[in-house]
C-alpha cells in the first residue's frame, strides 16, 4: 500500500491518471481496487476530490462499456430465464452494475441483449457515480 501512497503523492496529475486506470481496469473482467485508490487520494490531496470523483466515474464506466460492447460480439441467441429481469428492467439495471459480482454480469447481459447503449452508459454512469461520490464524502470526513 505505501507504493500507492507514493505514486499519489508524484503529482495531483499522476494520482488522478492512476485513479482513471485502475476505475476502468476495475470495472472489466480483470480484478481491480479502485475504491481504495480513490479514498487514498482523495486522503492526500483533498483539493482533488472533484477531478478524482470524475476521471474514475469516467474510467469505471468506460470499462463496464467495455465489458458491453465484448458482449454485443456474442452471437445473439435465446434468452436464458435467469436474464429475463435484465431485459425486462432494460437499461436501468445497469445502475446496479457497480456492484461486486454481479456488475460485470450486468453489462454483459446488457450487450449481448442488445441494450441501447446511450442509455445503458448513461444508467452504469449514474450507479457509478453515486459509488464514488460516497466513497468521497467518507474519505473527506
Amino acid at each position: 500500500m505505501s507504493a500507492l501512497f507514493d505514486l499519489l503523492h508524484l503529482s495531483p496529475e499522476a494520482g488522478i491518471a492512476g485513479l482513471f486506470v485502475a476505475s476502468f481496469l476495475s470495472a472489466t473482467l480483470l480484478p481491480g481496487g479502485s475504491e481504495a485508490v480513490l479514498f487514498a487520494l482523495v486522503k492526500l490531496q483533498p483539493q482533488q476530490a472533484g477531478p478524482a470523483l470524475i476521471a474514475a466515474t469516467i474510467g469505471n464506466t468506460l470499462g463496464g462499456m467495455t465489458t458491453y460492447w465484448m458482449a454485443r460480439l456474442i452471437p445473439a441467441a435465446k434468452i436464458p430465464a435467469r436474464l429475463d429481469w435484465v431485459g425486462g428492467y432494460g437499461s436501468v439495471s445497469l445502475l446496479a452494475a457497480w456492484a461486486p459480482v454481479v456488475g460485470d454480469a450486468l453489462c454483459v447481459a446488457a450487450g449481448w441483449l442488445r441494450l441501447n447503449w446511450i442509455a445503458c452508459a448513461l444508467w452504469m454512469a449514474a450507479g457509478r457515480f453515486a459509488r464514488y461520490a460516497a466513497i468521497v464524502w467518507l474519505a473527506s470526513r
